[in-house]
C-alpha cells in the first residue's frame, strides 16, 4: 500500500515542472534578461513591422513576399511561444511550469517551425522560378498556388505538433520534475517519463525528419538550379547581385535547417539534450532576430516601401 501511495505521489508531482534555465547567479540573470529582452523586442518590432508593411505596400504583393510575411509571422510566434516565460523565470522562485502549458510551450513552437520549413522551401522555389524562368513567372507562380502553398504549411504546421502532443499523453512522469532546458521540449520530457518513449523518440526521429529532408531537398534543388543560371549570365553585374541575393538567403537557410538537425533528427538526440541549449538559443531566438535584417532590410523594395510609411 505504501509503494501504490508513493507511486501516486510521483505522478501528483510531475504534473509540474521545473525549468531549470541558464544561471543562478544573480548578476549574470540581470544582464541575461536585459540582453534576451532586448533580442525579443527586436524581434517582436522587426518582424511584427513586416507584416502590415506588405499588406499596406501593392508593390510588396507578389508571391516573395507574401511569404516573407508569412516567415515573419510564424518567428513572432516562435518568440512568444518561449521567452515571455525565460524571462519571467529569470526572477521567478519556483520556476514552474504546468505539463498543459508545457505541452501549449512545444504546440507552438513546433507550429513555427514546421511553417517556417515549408515557407523557406517555398521561397527557395519562387527565386528559382523568378530567376530560372522569368518570362513564365506569374504562370508558375500564380496567386492559387502562393496561397496553397502557405495554407499548406500552415496546416502541416498545425498537424505536426498535434501528433506528438497526442503520444505525449501515454507518458507518465515519475522521476525527476527537473527539466534541464530553457523552455519546454520534449526531448528534456523524455527523460523524465517512467514509461519507455521508444514510439515517441521514433516519431521525433521521422516526422521533423521526413519535413526537414523534404524542404532540403527543394531548397538545395533551388539553389543548384539559381548557381547554375547565376554563372551562365554574361553580365558581372547581374552575376554579382544575383550571387549576393542568393547567398544570403541560403546563410539564414543553412543556419536555420542545420540547428533543427543538430537538435531533433541526429543520433542519441534525447540523450544529449543538455548540449543542445546554445544551440536552441539559436534557432528560438537568434534566427528569428536575424531573418527581418537578412530577408528584408538588405531588400532594396522592402526598404523604399519604409521609407513611404
Amino acid at each position: 500500500t505504501e509503494n501504490v501511495d508513493m507511486t501516486e505521489d510521483n505522478y501528483s508531482l510531475t504534473t509540474e515542472f521545473i525549468l531549470i534555465g541558464f544561471t543562478d547567479h544573480p548578476k549574470l540573470k540581470t544582464i541575461l534578461f536585459v540582453v534576451f529582452l532586448t533580442i525579443y523586442l527586436v524581434t517582436m518590432v522587426g518582424n511584427l513591422g513586416l507584416v502590415p508593411l506588405i499588406l499596406m505596400e501593392r508593390r510588396l504583393h507578389t508571391p516573395m513576399y507574401i511569404f516573407l510575411g508569412n516567415l515573419a509571422l510564424m518567428d513572432s510566434c516562435c518568440a512568444c511561444a518561449i521567452t515571455p516565460k525565460m524571462l519571467e523565470n529569470f526572477f521567478s522562485k519556483d520556476r514552474m511550469i504546468s505539463l498543459y502549458e508545457c505541452m501549449a510551450q512545444f504546440y507552438f513552437l513546433c507550429l513555427a517551425e514546421t511553417a517556417d520549413c515549408f515557407l523557406l522551401a517555398a521561397m527557395a522555389y519562387d527565386r528559382y522560378v523568378a530567376i530560372c524562368s522569368p518570362l513564365q513567372y506569374h504562370t508558375l507562380m500564380s496567386k492559387k498556388l502562393c496561397l496553397q502553398m502557405t495554407t499548406g504549411a500552415y496546416i502541416a504546421g498545425n498537424l505536426h505538433p498535434v501528433i506528438h502532443i497526442v503520444f505525449l499523453f501515454r507518458l507518465t512522469f515519475c522521476r525527476s520534475h527537473h527539466i534541464n532546458h530553457f523552455f519546454c521540449d520534449v526531448l528534456p520530457l523524455f527523460k523524465l517519463s517512467c514509461v519507455d518513449p521508444y514510439i515517441n523518440e521514433l516519431l521525433i526521429f521521422i516526422f521533423p525528419g521526413s519535413v526537414l529532408v523534404f524542404s532540403i531537398i527543394i531548397v538545395i534543388i533551388s539553389y543548384l538550379c539559381i548557381l547554375f543560371m547565376i554563372f551562365k549570365m554574361k553580365s558581372k553585374e547581374g552575376r554579382g547581385k544575383a550571387l549576393s541575393t542568393c547567398a544570403s538567403h541560403f546563410l539564414s537557410v543553412s543556419m536555420f535547417y542545420g540547428s533543427l538537425l543538430f537538435v531533433y533528427v541526429r543520433p542519441n538526440s534525447v540523450k544529449e539534450e543538455d548540449k543542445d541549449i546554445s544551440v536552441a538559443i539559436f534557432y528560438t531566438l537568434v534566427i528569428p532576430l536575424l531573418n527581418p535584417f537578412i530577408y528584408s532590410l538588405r531588400n532594396k523594395e522592402v526598404i523604399n516601401a519604409m521609407k513611404k510609411k
